[in-house]
């Protein structure tokens, strides 16, 4: 077993966050504490389940758990982009990032059937 932030997906996963605490510095402060919060947060919380898929015996759960987290973070981000607080330059730098580690992700999960 890798350690978790050996994993490409784990590294790709960070420089992602390392982005969104970019983006969201720029939030206008209607935004900053709310969407941008939650975008933080949201992205955060990948790492926790990228951990603990990579210990567990039994990671589908966890990479479901994390796909579905995935989902969450697309929409905000999307909104984010509908709102006009992010750039399309630095949306279009982010969901390739996403791109790549979706795939990961589901190809993770898919090596591992239930």
């Amino acid at each position: 077993m890798a350690l978790y932030y050996d994993l490409p997906v784990y590294r790709d996963t960070y420089r992602l966050i390392l982005k969104i605490f970019e983006c969201t510095k720029d939030f206008s402060k209607e935004y900053k504490y709310t969407l941008g919060q939650d975008m933080k947060r949201d992205a955060l919380q990948w790492v926790r389940t990228i951990y603990r898929a990579n210990k567990a015996t039994q990671k589908r759960e966890h990479l479901e758990a994390f796909l579905d987290d995935f989902e969450l973070l697309k929409l905000e981000i999307r909104l984010a982009a509908d709102l006009k607080i992010l750039p399309l330059k630095k949306q279009a730098e982010l969901s390739l990032l996403m791109d790549s580690i979706g795939k990961q992700i589901t190809g993770w999960r898919n090596a591992h059937p239930v």
